[in-house]
């Protein structure tokens, strides 16, 4: 196949182009992928620095998202879950609080730790319980508010949300606020809630990866930078005009709304900044919340999970800011030292990775997916037609691929 015999033409190989154009080769479709950069994935990336392994950011995996599973994880990814819950500081120490299923001492922690008293706490089991144990589409067919108006529906206020939800949801969305679609975190959480959420051995890049390695050879191209894009043709930076029968662009959100001509959605940051130092401040395999607000989103011993991740014995840890910068190096060690109950000075700094266009936002109120059809014979995926996630980024390239599947 030459390059200008495919019928379709995918823009982008992260997820949700290489879900598009899995599903266009099955049905016997011929496809040219066209990515800019030198490996598939977009902004899910795993590079290499001094031998460690770093994501771009920190993110999960989640094993019981159904997208994942109608495609089918590549054989070899080995995902290496955390514990399903979260290490909450206050002033008597770290308490876990986790489902007894991943922890069995993680109940506890609901007594423990700085969660309010049993009132509050049955608010938010009930909440949870309804939005986990009851059928999803009573999720996708009610009515979509804010997630702090749809919690303080349910009674959940107080410290479960201040040192709990927000703490922990915020790593998620990429938000402080909650003001995320009612709808969407309820489906992350049962998610969450049926089936382990962990990295790949080897780093975040070998879901797609092993997806790109499905696809027949050469159907990817390398270092092809799209310019301009319209109804079956596609103009490539130093090279010229393409042409097909469709075009299916599945560029980053940003990147696409410029091709396309349409409104960029509001983008959500972070920053991940990794440390390798001699030994962990914990030995579980569970992320640690900051219940006091500060810079910190996040940080998690990234090597508890995975020990691949380091090249030699030491741990890594990565922590997360909402930004598009870290914060300066003496407060973000205090806080980590602050979190974690332990000294911070033989941390040694490895990579930070800034994602400044991490996660479209998706405010309540807002569809949980978005038209893939533009007009005949022009489509668009990716996580902004659908929900900020990689389920909602392969969803949408299937979307995308079935919709010019059905159009010939």
């Amino acid at each position: 196949m030459t390059a200008r015999d495919a019928e379709v033409v995918v823009v982008g190989a992260g997820l949700a182009g290489l879900a598009a154009a899995l599903r266009l080769t099955a049905a016997g479709r011929a496809v040219r992928v066209l990515e800019a950069s030198d490996a598939p994935g977009g902004r899910m990336r795993s590079d290499r620095v001094d031998g460690f392994t770093v994501d771009r950011g920190f993110q999960v995996l989640l094993a019981g998202y159904p997208e994942l599973q109608r495609v089918g994880p590549p054989a070899d990814l080995d995902l290496r879950p955390f514990v399903r819950g979260a290490l909450l500081r206050d002033a008597r120490g770290l308490h876990l609080v986790a489902d007894p299923r991943s922890a069995p001492t993680g109940a506890a922690g609901l007594v423990t730790a700085p969660l309010g008293g049993p009132v509050g706490l049955a608010a938010l089991g009930a909440y949870l319980a309804g939005v986990v144990l009851g059928p999803a589409d009573r999720i996708r067919r009610g009515h979509d508010v804010e997630l702090r108006t749809a919690l303080a529906r349910h009674g959940v206020r107080g410290a479960p949300v201040e040192h709990l939800l927000r703490p922990f949801l915020q790593g998620v969305l990429l938000e402080r606020d909650l003001t995320t679609s009612s709808r969407f975190v309820e489906l992350v959480l049962r998610s969450f809630a049926r089936g382990p959420a962990g990295v790949p051995a080897h780093g975040m890049g070998a879901l797609p990866d092993g997806l790109a390695a499905r696809l027949p050879a050469g159907t990817i191209e390398y270092g092809r930078r799209v310019e301009a894009v319209r109804p079956g043709a596609v103009d490539v930076a130093d090279e010229g005009t393409r042409r097909a029968e469709a075009v299916i662009v599945a560029a980053d959100p940003v990147t696409a709304a410029r091709l396309l001509g349409l409104r960029a959605p509001a983008m959500h940051a972070v920053t991940t900044v990794w440390h390798a130092l001699p030994a962990p401040p914990t030995r579980r395999a569970v992320i640690a919340l900051d219940t006091e607000g500060g810079p910190v989103a996040n940080s998690v011993v990234m090597t508890n999970a995975a020990p691949a991740y380091s090249p030699d014995r030491r741990a890594l840890v990565a922590s997360s800011v909402l930004a598009p910068e870290p914060p300066p190096d003496r407060l973000l060690r205090a806080t980590l030292a602050r979190i974690w109950g332990v000294g911070t000075t033989g941390w040694s700094e490895v990579a930070v990775t800034r994602v400044p266009a991490a996660l479209p936002a998706l405010p309540g109120g807002s569809p949980l997916r978005k038209p893939v059809r533009l007009t005949e014979g022009l489509y668009v995926a990716g996580d902004h037609r659908d929900t900020p996630s990689s389920q909602g980024a392969l969803v949408s390239g299937r979307r995308a691929a079935d919709a010019y599947l059905a159009g010939r």
